[in-house]
């Protein structure tokens, strides 16, 4: 992935570390939203216009499965 990708990947990650998934998903550039479908428990990060994180909460802890980063295809 690029360079650029990796690092706002690892800047999503401080973030929820720090200040607490809930207050990252409020970050209205990274547009964090439920994903449906077969992704159903997913949720979706964008990291720039292409590429996306996708995540899941473990038994609604803050215990964070990061699923992928991959690139979006429209």
């Amino acid at each position: 992935m690029p360079e650029n990708i990796r690092i706002k990947a690892h800047a999503w990650i401080w973030s929820v570390k720090e200040a607490g998934l809930r207050v990252t998903q409020k970050s209205p550039g990274l547009h964090d939203e439920p994903l449906k479908g077969s992704r159903t428990g997913q949720r979706s990060v964008r990291l720039n216009r292409s590429y996306r994180l996708i995540y899941r909460m473990i038994e609604k802890q803050i215990h964070i499965e990061l699923l992928e980063v991959h690139k979006h295809e429209y």
